[in-house]
């Protein structure tokens, strides 16, 4: 049992009965209902392919100054500079401004920094490249936001500054021909979570006049998808929206590129969803950054030529198994460094040669794993720390960052992820300031639980058409999660171990009925129930497709013996 509460909101039944009776199916009825969703009207509008609302670019504070400042550069032949970040988020809004920029005719070039060399962001060694190659114009894409002093810098060489990102601010703005960013305090723009790339399309169709929003979703829509998934943003609202029509993209005619990744790692028989941008594309991508060749990936998701996609993919897929490589022999050596088996508080950890393109992942294994947030720092041999902050429940790791500013050299990011710089000497201190404020925090904190959306009572509500039609409700992500459900007192028919012994799989069997399940990243001797016992189960619903035969089979997210 991984974790100390199971929360079961159940569901109005008179509810549920009505959906079903009105033509929905039983599974999305009971579902809908537990999830608050309570008329006819409400549940047909979740279901429906309508579309909701995109909002006008130029409710983003600054959008003006930026489409003038860029259209001004393209007519007087400036050479611009689209500067972006490593992550998947970073690379398809480079993408999608240079792909717009080239569309134009415009002189440009795209520079992402090194993650081990340059870290994060925009440096002063950069900008003075760019201006010994004759730049006359940056634009920032999902970075730049805290580039207060380096601002400053580009504006004494006389470059122009354009700044797009979605961070959080601090209480000074950079100094530049326009900032866009919905997190502005001043900013009115009503989404205040769009992903850096969601910036980068608001910005490419306030550039756009001729285009509608329809014809440019057509064109970047899929790449809006990618990058909002893969940086965990909600997917709600407008975002929900920008998700749903790149999938379509994604599932109807897809670039060459994502072409070519989906035909090395999953079935083209298959539909993506969201599920499958997570845990299949955003990582191959995303290796590039980790491994310092972000132009394996961009030049993936820029080419239109097959041979070049197919070769870049094959590159693509040879680093993200040595990304993977490395991520188990770190973890590995991060979990024999923890002092207990089950910290009560933060994890920050440190070492000297741990590869920094996966510390991110670690930290993000470390934080599932213990139920707490984590830091990962690898120290390099000038004695300079760069860490990766993951945070879980209600916790701001930013904002513990941000109130002990004074220890660190730089930092940026989010309350769930950010990024941290640090000399050696003071992480030691960081360390107990983080524990200290996670500790101020505990009562504020949600209890570290599962939500679940209802028991099932009756297993054979769990078929191939019922789970089937759960894929109305796509897409699914942050803050609009798939559906957790749970049996109670069933019997635990099979145990075994797969995948190297890394997973297990299991069998129960209720009501007559026996289903398959399968348990990621737990190992059989660390489960806490066996053969023959009664137990609770929660489970993702899901189709599992091998040698052409689909069957329902349970995604286990915890289990635990019924005591009655």
């Amino acid at each position: 049992m991984r974790f100390r509460n199971w929360e079961i909101n159940g569901f109005d039944r008179d509810t549920a009965v009505d959906f079903c009776h009105k033509g929905i199916n039983p599974l999305i009825s009971v579902f809908l209902a537990s999830r608050g969703v309570s008329s006819v009207d409400d549940a047909r509008a979740v279901l429906s392919d309508g579309n909701l609302m995109i909002y006008d670019p130029f409710l983003m504070t600054d959008m003006d100054k930026a489409v003038a400042c860029i259209l001004a550069a393209i007519d007087r032949g400036d050479r611009i500079a689209v500067y972006g970040d490593y992550d998947v988020d970073g690379m398809t809004s480079c993408v999608i401004l240079t792909t717009w920029l080239r569309s134009r005719g415009a002189d440009y070039e795209i520079y992402i920094p090194s993650r081990m060399d340059e870290g994060y962001g925009l440096n002063m060694q950069a900008i003075d490249m760019l201006k010994s190659r004759g730049v006359n114009l940056i634009i920032t894409v999902d970075c730049g936001i805290t580039a207060i002093e380096e601002a400053e810098y580009a504006r004494s060489l006389g470059l122009g500054l354009v700044i797009t990102d979605h961070h959080e601010c601090r209480a000074r703005l950079p100094t530049a021909d326009a900032v866009l960013d919905p997190k502005r305090p001043d900013c009115g723009y009503p989404n205040k979570a769009l992903a850096g790339v969601g910036v980068a399309f608001k910005l490419v169709c306030a550039l756009d006049r001729e285009a509608t929003t329809d014809e440019m979703l057509l064109r970047f829509g899929d790449l809006v998808a990618v990058g909002t998934i893969a940086d965990v943003m909600p997917v709600t609202g407008e975002n929900r929206e920008l998700i749903r029509r790149g999938l379509r993209n994604l599932n109807g005619n897809p670039r060459v590129g994502f072409l070519y990744l989906l035909r090395e790692t999953y079935s083209m028989h298959k539909r993506v969803n969201s599920a499958t941008v997570g845990f299949i594309l955003a990582p191959r991508l995303n290796a590039a950054g980790r491994m310092g060749r972000t132009e394996l990936s961009v030049g993936l998701l820029l080419t239109e030529d097959s041979a070049e996609a197919e070769r870049l993919t094959a590159e693509l897929s040879y680093l993200n198994s040595e990304r993977r490589r490395l991520e188990t022999e770190i973890f590995g050596e991060a979990v024999a460094m923890l002092p207990g088996e089950s910290p009560d508080g933060p994890i920050v950890l440190a070492k000297r040669g741990w590869y920094q393109g996966v510390t991110g992942i670690v930290a993000a294994k470390m934080a599932e794993r213990y139920l707490v947030p984590a830091i990962i720092i690898s120290i390099d041999e000038d004695g300079v720390g760069r860490g990766s902050c993951r945070s879980i429940g209600g916790f701001g790791i930013y904002k513990a960052l941000h109130s002990c500013e004074d220890l660190l050299y730089n930092y940026g990011g989010h309350d769930m992820a950010s990024g941290v710089t640090i000399a050696e000497g003071n992480i030691g201190q960081l360390a107990e300031h983080i524990r200290n404020c996670y500790r101020d925090s505990l009562a504020d904190l949600p209890a570290q639980g599962l939500r679940i959306d209802f028991v099932v009572e009756k297993p054979e509500l769990l078929n191939i058409r019922n789970v089937e039609a759960l894929e109305s409700l796509e897409p699914f992500g942050n803050g609009n999660t798939p559906p957790l459900l749970c049996i109670q007192d069933a019997v635990l028919t099979m145990v075994s171990s797969i995948g190297s012994g890394k997973h297990t799989r299991l069998k129960i069997e209720k009501s007559g009925k026996s289903l398959d399940c399968i348990y990621f990243a737990m190992a059989t001797e660390h489960l806490d129930v066996s053969e023959g016992m009664r137990v609770d189960i929660v489970f993702e619903p899901q189709i599992n497709e091998f040698r052409g035969r689909s069957n329902v089979q349970l995604q286990v997210f915890d289990i635990k013996e019924n005591n009655g």
